[in-house]
């Protein structure tokens, strides 16, 4: 309850003690569990954990933190998948103060890997004096051998194999000076077996296991009967399935989180509905055990999943609509714009029918002076045709007159050139002779001779 000395970056200066005091209500120890799930949150914004703290998790955490920070504290958490074993056991180490270590499984990872592991944790947790919170869980008991290390290190706080002579020769000198300020005496120069046997009760003491496993596992019961270390040198704690006021906490949580088109009321009732609706799953899962004899379970990880899906689908299915929305929104606006421009487009329409109809009294007047003007070209065309006509035929008189006189003409041509002959055989003499004539007949007698 109370709290830590911090500096103004956020670091501690001075840790709170551990005190057991008094409190209120849970509401109060409720409120602090949030504050440091706040602060672990702040202080790993990479690993947030979205943690709910209703009355059985907090339970949990205090059991959890009260094991771990006694001395030689571990503890065993027992729980379906997705009880919030990894997430309590991480907050309570924060609350500690611990070195929190997990091991980072990989497909090479084996025994060895396991043990480097460990002679790093001893080192932490031997002459440096650091409290360690070491979490396994199912999925990372790689093989059985693991948990024997486990067994082993839980009884007698050492590991067979684990340190070489090497180490066990080194480790007494690193740890002398530790055991002269806590428990020697001045003068003093303990064995290297006292020094060795004090070493493993500080990694005792220091080291702190927590093992969540899952009861539906085939292995655990093999496993309580192969490793009884494991099972009575841990307390013991069972996480039992979340009640329904837990539900529906977290469903609280999560969809607060959420933005959800709907009063607050019909919020309010949709968590309510769906930590009903888990648990009536759950029900009906042992309702299926008792007729056919077959285990379903729904873990509270499937109760996460079941909201986790819900606001995926939720999501997707808001953005559809919502993209429907302002599709027809653009369609209307579309429509409204359209409506518009008809109107405008009937204003216009107006204009140029009136417009239209000048422009046809205007060309159907055209068209009655252009009908008169070729009826009147008709007319003027037949007279035409009819001077045509009467001009062809003077043509043809004038040819059949012009061929008759050529015909003349080709007759009198020798006339002409005989009398223009003659002309020009007439002399100044003869001239002369028919002036001297009295009378026209003379005249014509002379003509003819000359012809």
């Amino acid at each position: 309850m109370r709290e830590d000395v911090l500096n103004e970056e956020g670091e501690i200066i001075e840790e709170a003690p551990f005190v057991y005091e008094a409190c209120s209500n849970n509401e109060f120890v409720k409120g602090i569990a949030n504050a440091k799930l706040d602060f672990y949150n702040e202080k790993n914004p990479s690993k947030k954990m979205a943690l709910v703290i209703f009355d059985d998790a907090l339970a949990h955490l205090l059991r959890l933190t009260r094991t771990i920070n006694a001395s030689a504290g571990s503890a065993m958490l027992v729980g379906v998948g997705g009880s919030g074993k990894t997430s309590l056991t991480k907050l309570s180490a924060s609350i500690c103060h611990h070195n929190f270590f997990q091991i980072s499984l990989t497909k090479s990872y084996n025994l060895t890997s396991m043990f480097d592991d460990i002679k790093n944790l001893y080192d932490m947790a031997g002459p440096k004096g650091g409290s360690v919170c070491f979490l396994m869980t199912d999925a990372e008991v790689k093989s059985e051998a693991f948990l024997e290390a486990i067994n082993s290190m839980l009884a007698t706080g050492e590991i067979p194999g684990l340190l070489g002579k090497e180490d066990k020769d080194l480790i007494p000198v690193q740890i002398k000076n530790v055991y002269m300020k806590e428990v020697g005496q001045k003068g003093e120069d303990p064995a290297p077996s006292v020094l060795w046997n004090f070493f493993l009760n500080r990694v005792k003491d220091n080291l702190h296991m927590v093992l969540a496993f899952s009861p539906v596992n085939a292995k655990f019961r093999e496993r309580a009967q192969k490793f009884p270390t494991v099972f009575s040198g841990c307390a013991i704690d069972w996480f039992l399935p979340w009640p329904e006021e837990a539900l529906i906490s977290v469903s609280t949580k999560f969809l607060s989180e959420i933005e959800i088109d709907c009063s607050k009321t019909t919020k309010e009732q949709l968590t309510i509905h769906m930590g009903k609706v888990h648990k009536m799953v759950d029900n009906v899962c042992g309702e299926y055990f008792q007729q056919m004899r077959r285990y379903v379970y729904v873990t509270p990880k499937s109760y996460l999943s079941f909201i986790q899906a819900y606001h995926e689908l939720y999501s997707s299915k808001y953005k559809a609509i919502d993209k429907q929305e302002q599709n027809i929104n653009s369609g209307l606006h579309k429509l409204a714009e359209a409506t518009e421009d008809v109107e405008a487009m009937k204003i216009v329409l107006r204009e140029e029918n009136a417009m239209l109809d000048v422009a046809t009294e205007a060309t159907n007047k055209l068209l009655k002076e252009l009908d008169e003007k070729n009826k009147k070209a008709d007319i003027k065309a037949e007279e035409v045709n009819a001077v045509t006509v009467a001009c062809e035929a003077k043509r043809e008189n004038i040819e059949l007159e012009r061929d008759q006189a050529n015909i003349e003409l080709q007759i009198a041509l020798p006339y002409l050139r005989k009398a223009e002959g003659a002309v020009k055989s007439i002399k100044p003499a003869d001239i002369a002779e028919i002036k001297l004539m009295k009378t026209p007949n003379n005249l014509v007698k002379i003509i003819f001779d000359c012809v």
